[in-house]
């Protein structure tokens, strides 16, 4: 239920008008800067509690300080991460799995998936989504001087490394896409039927690979087992819904964000053409400035956190854009230093639920810079065009149109 009250038990002196859905710089805004706008919370106080932090409106207390927020997504018997995000826009509560899923349960279907995404796996996978890319960009260079990268590019090439690991042919890449885009960033009206479309599709699919086995990630899921038995039917849609999600946005924008700091620096950018050794150094980076998911916990008892009187059921927001601008972790944090050593940002998150797919997404943002900068030259912004960002549960950006005529 969207409410922005303040609950009973938050001191007065302790809310602060801060979102990341409805702040300065948060809603789309054209040539718009929402890490940079963020960074902000770090001149005021290490923990506060924002009413309106959530897409369905509720509150959260928000963690400031990148140690703070590591002792909670490392204390899952206080801060549970069932929360249902997807479901609940279907007015239903199952866990997306694992990321949903506390300990011990969690653990049973991480070590089911870890292979699967571990980093022998994807440098298997690397000449494929390397030949992807090239394609792709080398279609960009000969058919003219400009291009939407997102639309173009960005989506294309990670969507269909996602399409490629379940399975499905890229004809839909559009459909799939737009879907993850209603979702994600949709209102309403929008998110919840895009949900419904979405686990309709992975429960359809599940069917036809329990009939049919064909060497793919849904078919793996359907014959897998945890502890001695199949998964039910509501665990294989939790596993297919989660790994859907997560490659319909969040790789292709970070790709986005990165594109548009180069055709903006363009001493980075021909740094890195001209050193293509610092690319992955560069990346981790762009990773630390630009992340794009707050993590949200529900403290499972009362606690006393750093001074805030946190109760059962409240929401706690972990924000990696705002551990990734903590001034005590990161000398000149608002500064990108592509040269940065020790580059220990938030952006995988922390603990048990550390992103389980992030050897693919590093790699995927790597060869695509990769490849996009020795088959492009030298790039900007085009004149006349704005990008548009936006904040929220994942920040997000479009109409980024690159010219290197």
């Amino acid at each position: 239920m969207a409410t922005n009250s303040v609950p009973d038990h938050v001191p007065p002196e302790m809310v602060r008008d801060f979102s990341l859905f409805t702040s300065p710089g948060m809603s789309p805004t054209p040539n718009g800067d929402p890490h940079a706008a963020v960074a902000c919370v770090h001149s005021g106080p290490p923990i506060f509690y924002s009413p309106l932090n959530t897409r369905d409106g509720r509150g959260t207390w928000v963690i400031t300080r990148a140690s703070d927020q590591r002792r909670v997504l490392q204390d899952s018997e206080t801060f549970s991460s069932h929360r249902s995000i997807f479901a609940s826009a279907l007015g239903e509560s199952w866990p997306m799995i694992p990321l949903e899923l506390d300990p011990p349960a969690h653990g049973a279907f991480r070590s089911l998936l870890n292979p699967l995404f571990s980093p022998k796996r994807v440098a298997a996978l690397e000449p494929a989504v390397r030949e992807r890319a090239i394609r792709l960009i080398d279609g960009i260079a000969g058919s003219g001087t400009s291009c939407d990268v997102m639309k173009d590019f960005a989506f294309p090439f990670t969507v269909n490394t996602f399409l490629h690991l379940l399975g499905l042919p890229d004809d839909r890449i559009d459909t799939f896409v737009g879907w993850g885009r209603d979702l994600l960033h949709g209102d309403d009206v929008k998110r919840p039927a895009a949900a419904r479309t979405i686990v309709s599709f992975i429960d359809e699919l599940a069917a036809v690979r329990r009939k049919d086995l064909v060497d793919d990630f849904m078919t793996f899921v359907v014959q897998a087992q945890v502890e001695g038995r199949r998964l039910t039917k509501q665990e294989v849609r939790g596993v297919g819904v989660l790994v859907f999600v997560a490659g319909l946005d969040t790789v292709a924008a970070a790709i986005g964000f990165d594109l548009a700091y180069l055709a903006r620096n363009l001493k980075d950018q021909e740094l890195l053409r001209g050193e293509p050794g610092r690319i992955v150094a560069a990346a981790e980076e762009l990773l630390r400035a630009y992340p794009t998911v707050q993590l949200i916990r529900v403290a499972t008892k009362d606690i006393d956190f750093e001074g805030a009187p946190i109760r059962k059921g409240d929401y706690v927001s972990c924000a990696t854009m705002i551990a990734n601008r903590d001034p005590a972790e990161f000398e000149c944090p608002n500064t990108v230093d592509l040269a940065r050593e020790d580059n220990c940002h938030a952006t995988f998150g922390y603990g048990p639920h550390r992103c389980l797919g992030s050897h693919l997404a590093r790699r995927e943002i790597v060869i695509g810079l990769e490849e996009w900068l020795a088959r492009i030259p030298a790039f900007r912004i085009k004149k006349g065009t704005a990008p548009i960002t936006s904040g929220g549960h994942v920040f997000g950006i479009e109409n980024l149109i690159l010219d290197w005529s």
